[in-house]
C-alpha cells in the first residue's frame, strides 16, 4: 500500500504520470533517458517508497532476457558499499509491482543480499510500458544489431507506425531504420553470428541486400574464415559467380543485372524489392506498411 498518498476514505490514490510526462510521451521524439530523469527529478523524496524485492517482477514487455553477469556482480558490490543511489520506477499490479525501469538494479540488489529497494510508483498504460521497456533496451551499450533491429520491429508493430514515423519517433534516419529491419530477413545462423560479433554491422548490411539465403550463408562463412572487409564483400556481391553455379542458380544469375536497381529501390521504398521475369515485386509486412507505400507512390485507393 502507498503510505504517502492516501485519500480521506483511506483508499490509496493512484498516482498518474503527471502533465509533464504526458507531454513527453506525446512529443514527436521520445527520449527514454529524459522520461526516467524527469520522473526521478520531479518526485518528492517523501514519495519514494521502499518495496520488497520479492514483490517485484519484470516488465512483461521487456525484450531483454540476458544480463551480463560480471556487470551485475560489479553493480552488486557497489550497492553493498553505497546502497541503491537511484530509485527504480515501478507500477502497482494485481499482485505486487511491475518494474518499469531499473531491472539491473533489482537483480544486483538481490545479489547484494538486500530485501528492499527504493522505488517510485507511477501509473503507466500498457502502450507506455512497452514503449519505455523497448526504449530502455535501446539505451544499452552492449546491444547487438539484431537486438536493436528486433526492438525497432516490436515498436513499429506495437505502436502501428510506418518506418518513416518510427524514425521520427526515435530521432533516427529512415535509412538507418530500413537497414536495421533488413537484418531480420537474414538466416538465423547469420543473425547469431552478428550477435556473437563474428560479423560486423557493415557486413550484415551488405549480406541483407542479397536475395539468396545460400549465397548469404556462403559469404558469411568466407567473411569469418578469410577476414574479408566490408568493401571487399561489396565487390564480391556484384560478381555473378561468387558461388558455384548449379541449375537452380541460373535464374539468380539472369537477374544479376538488376541487383543494383533492386538495392536502390529497396533503400528508396524502405522494403524488399525483387526484379525477375520482367516483373517488379514490392513486399510489405502489413496493411499499415502497404498504405505507407501507396502514399509514397501517390496512389489513392477508393474505399
Amino acid at each position: 500500500m502507498e503510505t504517502n498518498n492516501i485519500s480521506e476514505s483511506g483508499i490509496p490514490k493512484r498516482r498518474a504520470l503527471g502533465k509533464g510526462l504526458e507531454e513527453l510521451f506525446n512529443n514527436e521524439v521520445i527520449d527514454y533517458s529524459a522520461v526516467e530523469e524527469k520522473i526521478v527529478n520531479e518526485t518528492p523524496r517523501e514519495e519514494i517508497e521502499m518495496l520488497n524485492l520479492d514483490e517485484l517482477r519484470s516488465n512483461p514487455y521487456q525484450p531483454r532476457k540476458n544480463f551480463d553477469e560480471e556487470a551485475l556482480k560489479e553493480l552488486a558490490e557497489s550497492i553493498k558499499e553505497h546502497g541503491v543511489i537511484q530509485p527504480i520506477i515501478a507500477k502497482k499490479s494485481i499482485k505486487g509491482y511491475e518494474i518499469i525501469a531499473g531491472e539491473r538494479r533489482v537483480k544486483a540488489s538481490r545479489m547484494a543480499g538486500l530485501t528492499e529497494i527504493p522505488a517510485i510508483v507511477k501509473d503507466f498504460n500498457d502502450k507506455q510500458m512497452m514503449e519505455i521497456a523497448l526504449l530502455e533496451n535501446l539505451q544499452r551499450e552492449d546491444l547487438s544489431a539484431i537486438e536493436e533491429a528486433s526492438a525497432y520491429k516490436k515498436l513499429q508493430e506495437t505502436l502501428v507506425l510506418t518506418q518513416e514515423e518510427l524514425a521520427k519517433r526515435l530521432g533516427k534516419s529512415r535509412s538507418h531504420i530500413t537497414n536495421m529491419l533488413g537484418l531480420l530477413s537474414l538466416p538465423q545462423d547469420i543473425q547469431q553470428q552478428i550477435v556473437n560479433k563474428e560479423l560486423s554491422m557493415g557486413h550484415a548490411r551488405v549480406l541483407s541486400k542479397l536475395q539468396d539465403s545460400e549465397q548469404q550463408e556462403e559469404l558469411a562463412k568466407r567473411v569469418i574464415s578469410e577476414g574479408i572487409s566490408v568493401r571487399e564483400l561489396e565487390k564480391l556481391t556484384m560478381e555473378p559467380t561468387i558461388i558455384k553455379t548449379n541449375p537452380q542458380k541460373k535464374k539468380q544469375e539472369k537477374n544479376s543485372q538488376y541487383v543494383y536497381l533492386q538495392t536502390e529501390l529497396s533503400e528508396k521504398l524502405g522494403t524488399k524489392v525483387t526484379i525477375k521475369k520482367n516483373k517488379i515485386e514490392i513486399s510489405f509486412v502489413n496493411d499499415n506498411d502497404l498504405n505507407r507505400l501507396l502514399e509514397y507512390m501517390n496512389i489513392e485507393v477508393e474505399e
